[in-house]
């Protein structure tokens, strides 16, 4: 098989699940929509930020010998490039204007990054020739990995977006989301490398059950927005 086609089916396999990711999402935010050029910046940002975390993380695993310390510092800076991602292109825009928008934002972030991550994860067994095992790996990280950085980068968004009303708490709120997120991002990479994928429906269980409370959570945000009839204040898009 030849580079191009190898390359393609890395691509496809990689960035497809993703995109179904994302248009679930932003279905959540229907009744106020999101401009779709900050969006496609925001998710091109969350892809562009895995070169620049891949070098930091192996300089972390080189200056360290602790695993435990190790998967926790790549965990950090992975949802710290993210969380940057997301503040660079929308965060300090009149379009964030409602709570539901900081999740909206973070989780795009996250799928460009995860978008990004699956396609260089894919290529390595395609590269072999191993197609099968590139569409199950794709697979696994669909349902696994993908929606971890998902759940991850969401509970930085979910805690903004609960301190929406609470601006001088906002610090506080976003700290708390960024240990959150790191904590789950670490448990799960060390599960998966304890493992070494024997259990790996007992890790896919323990992220989903993260991925309907993320869901409840969302539709709590969406009852704090202006148009929903609990809401408060005003929407400035249009």
């Amino acid at each position: 098989m030849t580079d191009y086609k190898t390359i393609l089916i890395a691509i496809t396999t990689g960035v497809l699940p993703v995109f179904l990711w994302l248009w679930f999402w932003l279905k959540e935010d229907r009744e106020d929509p999101e401009p779709k050029g900050l969006i496609i910046i925001t998710f091109i940002l969350g892809m562009f930020a895995v070169n620049l975390v891949l070098p930091i993380e192996k300089i972390v695993d080189k200056l360290i010998a602790n695993q435990i310390i190790v998967i926790g510092a790549w965990a950090f800076i992975e949802e710290i490039f993210k969380y940057f991602a997301a503040w660079a292109v929308a965060f300090h825009t009149k379009f964030v204007d409602e709570p539901i928008d900081y999740p909206i934002y973070m989780l795009t972030a996250a799928l460009g990054f995860a978008a990004f991550e699956n396609i260089l994860f894919l290529l390595n067994p395609s590269v072999g020739g191993e197609v099968l095992l590139s569409a199950l790996t794709g697979n696994l990280r669909f349902l696994g990995a993908t929606l971890l950085h998902i759940i991850a980068s969401s509970a930085i968004g979910i805690a903004l977006g609960l301190a929406f009303y609470r601006q001088k708490y906002k610090f506080l709120y976003l700290l708390v989301g960024i240990i959150l997120a790191t904590g789950l991002h670490s448990v799960f990479n060390f599960f998966i490398m304890k493992s070494e994928g024997n259990d790996f429906l007992k890790v896919f269980a323990f992220v989903w059950v993260f991925a309907i409370i993320i869901i409840l959570l969302f539709e709590k945000l969406r009852r704090m927005c202006p148009y929903h009839p609990e809401g408060h204040g005003l929407s400035l898009k249009t």
